[in-house]
């Protein structure tokens, strides 16, 4: 097998492309209006519940995340490729994101701010803490106090795995700049005896 050796005095993350979530972040600016901005540096952490993204303080989501304690977390489906798109436009001269004018948002039950309507998971997370270090970002880490899964997409339905995936395909990144719908999936071959 051949390989390309990378230079990793710079970052790497570029040179291939790699599989990630794709959510959208929900916060709270100081002036009170909702911010959402997609995101795919995203993960759970541990078997708890707990969720983590990473972001910079140069983002206002990071400072909005801080300042409020808080943050929502909305897994769109890939009909909604395009609201995820739009979380990510830029900001005007004055500051407001007007891209978000048009997107389908529904207010959070358990903490302020916005999930995606639609989302087929919707999470409400209260800041747990900030670890900082990674170049110039930060992990924003919280503590899921409100979990929605929309029906379709619960797995305890009598069904499959594979089918639930089939009738439910999942959004997912490929980083960079890429997207792909997940229709398709097949049990992993654990070994026998295997615990998490």
């Amino acid at each position: 097998m051949s390989y390309v050796e990378l230079d990793t005095s710079i970052p790497i993350w570029e040179r291939f492309l790699w599989v990630a979530p794709l959510v959208v972040i929900g916060t709270v600016e100081e002036d009170g209006t909702v911010d959402l901005a997609p995101k795919h540096m995203v993960t759970p952490l541990g078997w708890d519940n707990y969720f983590g993204f990473v972001c910079t303080p140069r983002h206002a989501t990071y400072r909005n995340a801080i300042r409020e304690g808080s943050f929502t977390v909305s897994y769109p489906r890939p009909g909604q490729l395009v609201h995820a798109s739009l979380a990510a436009a830029p900001r005007c001269d004055d500051g407001r994101k007007t891209s978000l004018t048009g997107l389908p948002v529904v207010a959070a039950q358990r903490v302020p701010g916005p999930v995606l309507a639609g989302a087929y998971l919707q999470l409400e997370c209260t800041l747990d803490r900030v670890v900082e270090g990674f170049g110039e970002n930060g992990l924003i880490v919280g503590k899921i106090v409100a979990a929605r899964v929309h029906w379709s997409a619960e797995r305890a339905r009598e069904m499959e795995d594979e089918r639930l995936v089939e009738e439910s395909p999942l959004l997912v990144y490929l980083a960079p700049g890429q997207f792909a719908r997940v229709a398709e999936s097949h049990s992993f071959p654990l070994p026998s005896g295997f615990r998490r």
